[in-house]
């Protein structure tokens, strides 16, 4: 059997030139060979064969580059404003009536953070120590009551952080989630290919080297679980996507849908105004009158440092990673040949050589591909841009304290002024040098703070207000969902 089983496979490889993946097969046991060979089956040749091909091609053209403007988007003065209470009511009706559902993209490792996890686990509340996917799934809780409905979480894995974010999250109860409102699906993943020879490398002996398939992985990933299906039998008909890594991220935030649904926009992406030209975001733009994103990689600096007549960056909407997706579309896309296409990325990566070497290369040596998420705007109908405070909406988790920007301390304070704001606005005494966090399944916003704490009350030293936290004079609550 074994030997029927390395001639098929070594007949396979060698149509396409990859036998070397067969070059520990004598120092295998059966179970590791077998492994093998099902991994090995799995390979999609043919389309490795192209992306080959396509190796080195630019992905966006330098003449489409030139050609993108500045994208239409809501601009964030509208909120406040009569048309916003009428957009904001329109995204009350649809998360009372059950249509909205979540996505959270969670397959990263904290690796650049120096934490050997899946990134939700990651400590982020700055009193509390919440981690990250708690902060999210406390928000969404709070929706869920604010709303009296079921809000389903669908949350895509890696094959890296699978089994740990299961283990996780139901050792801590799912943090309040309803078992029957969590959904957990794996991306897919890509053979990693050496960059001067194109072959397919050995992370191990018994092991190909793969790769996750990107945040855009989740299209194929959706579908192939029952996921999608499974939001069209409850109902579904827009699905609220964001990334881990924010805690700041405004979970189905009423507003928000409400333009989403107003413009009926197949796909809707909150965009913030970017610090610096070179800010490493993707920049949404427009070009020929489609709405895209360029990679900051993909943007010459030229290009990045234009300015509009008035001084501003002309290139100014940085993407944040949250869109709205109406169902339809996602289902539309999920079988269309003209669907997201792959990203390469050479990356320094380490692999097992010919000899059962293991190889930590110090240079950039292998090709990984991806696909992104966002390469779905040119194909949505009515496709909107909304901007967002960068201040209220966006702080990632991306890099260790002490790197320049984008670590766990800019977040935490990001957080602390957010709630420091709540505190003001809704007029409760703080004393000095005192910090609050606030869960917001104790308050979503600062007209339910007030609410919930009795006049004349005085917050000092560091203050966590968590969902249990009660007070013995509060007043009766505010409506379920001001306006």
């Amino acid at each position: 059997m074994t030997s029927t089983l390395f001639s098929e496979l070594q007949s396979l490889l060698a149509t396409h030139g990859q036998e070397h993946l067969l070059a520990h097969w004598d120092s295998l046991s059966p179970t590791h060979q077998d492994q093998l060979a099902k991994q090995i089956r799995r390979i999609d040749f043919g389309l490795l064969a192209k992306l080959r091909q396509t190796h080195d091609q630019p992905q966006k053209s330098s003449s489409s580059v030139t050609n993108a403007v500045a994208p239409p988007a809501v601009p964030i003065e509208l909120c406040g404003t009569t048309r916003s209470q009428e957009l904001r009511a329109l995204g009350n009706q649809t998360l009372e009536s059950g249509k909205v559902g979540m996505i959270l993209v969670a397959g990263g490792q904290g690796t650049r953070l120096g934490f050997g996890h899946a990134k939700g686990l990651f400590p982020i509340g700055p009193i509390s120590d919440r981690p990250l996917f708690q902060v999210l799934i406390d928000h969404l809780i709070a929706v869920r009551n604010r709303y009296h409905t079921a809000i389903p979480l669908f949350v895509m894995t890696s094959p890296a952080t699978h089994e740990e974010t299961v283990e996780f999250l139901a050792a801590h109860d799912r943090f309040g989630l309803p078992e029957d409102d969590l959904f957990l699906f794996c991306q897919g993943t890509m053979p990693v290919l050496d960059s001067r020879t194109g072959q397919i490398l050995l992370e191990q002996r018994d092991r190909l080297c793969l790769s996750p398939d990107g945040h855009g992985g989740i299209l194929e990933a959706f579908a192939r679980t029952g996921c999608l299906a499974e939001a069209a039998r409850r109902g579904i008909e827009h699905l609220f996507y964001a990334q881990i890594d924010n805690p700041l991220v405004q979970v189905c935030d009423p507003w928000l849908i409400g333009c989403h649904l107003q413009a009926n926009s197949e796909m809707t992406t909150q965009v913030i105004r970017k610090q610096a030209p070179l800010e490493r975001v993707g920049n949404v733009v427009s070009i020929d009158g489609r709405l895209q994103i360029i990679e900051y990689s993909d943007l010459s600096a030229d290009s990045a440092h234009q300015t509009a007549p008035d001084g501003t960056l002309k290139l100014w909407a940085g993407n944040i990673g949250v869109h709205i997706f109406q169902r339809q579309f996602l289902e539309r896309m999920a079988v269309s040949n003209d669907g997201l296409q792959f990203h390469q990325a050479l990356k320094q990566t380490a692999y097992c050589d010919r000899q059962g070497r293991h190889v930590t290369p110090t240079q950039p040596n292998a090709i990984k591909f991806e696909k992104f998420i966002f390469d779905l705007l040119p194909a949505a109908q009515n496709a909107i841009v909304v901007e967002a405070s960068r201040n209220t909406s966006f702080a990632p988790v991306k890099n260790a304290d002490g790197e320049p920007k984008d670590t766990p301390a800019e977040a935490k304070q990001r957080m602390l002024d957010l709630y420091a704001n709540w505190v003001a606005a809704a007029k409760i005494q703080m004393a000095e040098n005192t910090q609050i966090e606030i869960n917001p399944r104790f308050a979503l916003d600062a007209q339910e703070l007030a609410s919930r704490i009795p006049p004349g009350h005085c917050f000092s030293g560091n203050v966590y207000l968590g969902p249990d936290r009660s007070f013995e004079t509060s007043p009766a609550q505010g409506p379920a969902h001001p306006q």
